[in-house]
């Protein structure tokens, strides 16, 4: 009888460990299957250092954070076709990819039968939509690097998508998870933001409307602590600067300052009922990692659709306050108009 016992629950510790597991082959030991509990993360774009940031903290596991196993195992480099200083960058960083252990693929179709996750990190956002539907038609959750999208109209589509093929989308700025603002944020700090003032780099490219490039850093900073309910825009340019001010539905204001001369940083002030304080600089990609690496293993994105798309709204807002002179900007109106056009 012992014997008999422990010969079935051998059999029984097996059969669980093969499930852990997965099986890898079929019993004609040709066909792959996916495992249960795979953690493979795919990219595609390796224009930007981002692919390869994210890469690295992954395949090496950063210190002090927890990845929980995922792992990038493939990428499909392609990228930008005419931004040059984001094309020139694809030889080395498919380089600097391999190093990591990771596989190059010939494209996306290919990408997808490799990996259970996506990290969207093409720097050109003019291909974001037509690079992320496959993806959640092949129901893998997508995290989309800034920006979402080259236009406000196929930013709403991307998350519309989302709906309707039920897979969750998660964007954001790395300056959304600095310690400061965070902490301002979760009420840590301040008991109130009544308003606040935040700048970064702020460099333009012609084929995006002129926040998306790289204002986005502090705009998402300054929605990370003012919250959503911006209801109108207006925006002061000049060749060095961007100045644009949103005010709330609560009479709030809050403001964004774009660099583009002298010294350059990101940043901010926030002004509270209780305090004055900052919002901190940058602090790595770790951080928005973490985020990520959550968002990959429970589904539910850290910021909502609707929150990104506002984001997105007052920038365009901005774009068109700069278009008409300098005049206040309805953020509605510019949702509706961008909506119309899907």
């Amino acid at each position: 009888m012992p014997h008999s016992f422990n010969r079935r629950k051998f059999i029984a510790s097996a059969a669980v460990a093969a499930l852990g597991l997965g099986l890898t082959e079929t019993a004609a030991g040709t066909a792959r299957k996916p495992r249960l509990f795979d953690k493979r993360v795919g990219i595609i774009g390796l224009d930007t250092s981002h692919s390869i940031a994210f890469a690295k903290s992954l395949n090496t596991s950063a210190e002090g954070f927890d990845f929980a196993g995922y792992k990038v195992v493939a990428a499909y480099p392609h990228g930008s076709k005419d931004i040059k200083s984001s094309v020139d960058r694809i030889p080395g960083y498919i380089e600097d990819a391999k190093k990591l252990g990771v596989e190059i693929v010939n494209s996306i179709a290919e990408l997808l039968t490799k990996v259970d996750v996506v990290l969207l990190e093409t720097n050109d956002g003019r291909l974001h939509l037509e690079q992320a539907l496959p993806v959640l038609k092949a129901g893998k959750k997508l995290f989309i690097d800034k920006p979402v999208a080259a236009s406000l109209t196929e930013v709403i589509a991307i998350f519309d998508a989302s709906k309707k093929y039920n897979v969750p989308v998660f964007s954001s700025s790395s300056l959304r998870y600095t310690t400061g603002a965070q902490n301002i944020a979760q009420g840590k700090t301040l008991r109130k933001v009544l308003g606040a003032d935040t700048y970064s780099p702020c460099k333009l490219e012609s084929t995006h409307p002129d926040l998306f490039w790289y204002g986005i850093h502090g705009v998402e900073l300054l929605f990370t602590v003012m919250g959503t309910g911006c209801k109108t825009v207006v925006r002061a340019h000049s060749n060095d600067t961007d100045l644009v001010m949103g005010t709330w539905e609560d009479n709030r204001i809050g403001t964004f300052r774009g660099l583009r001369s002298g010294k350059t940083d990101y940043g901010g002030t926030v002004f509270g009922d209780n305090a004055i304080v900052q919002t901190g600089s940058y602090e790595g990609y770790d951080f928005l990692l973490q985020k990520i690496i959550e968002f990959f293993s429970s589904g539910q994105s850290p910021v909502t659709a609707e929150e990104t798309i506002e984001i997105y709204a007052f920038m365009e807002a901005a774009d068109e306050s700069k278009r008409k002179g300098g005049v206040p900007v309805s953020i509605d109106e510019v949702l509706q108009k961008a909506k119309k056009s899907i």
